[in-house]
């Protein structure tokens, strides 16, 4: 998830250099939303593992 994040923001910078910017700003939004459902997994995900009473190495 977040490698996909990173890749539409690569996509998005390299479009707002070269001016297109409905392709950069889309690109951007995509961005932002797919970084904070990951940010929101892994909370979820470092909350199951320590109710689980897991070690987090």
């Amino acid at each position: 998830m977040l490698g996909w994040a990173l890749t539409f923001l690569v996509v998005a910078l390299i479009a707002g250099i070269f001016g297109f910017g409905g392709i950069a700003g889309a690109s951007a939004g995509i961005a932002q939303l797919l970084f904070v459902i990951f940010l929101v997994l892994f909370v979820v995900s470092m909350i199951a593992r320590a109710v689980r009473g897991k070690s987090v190495t």
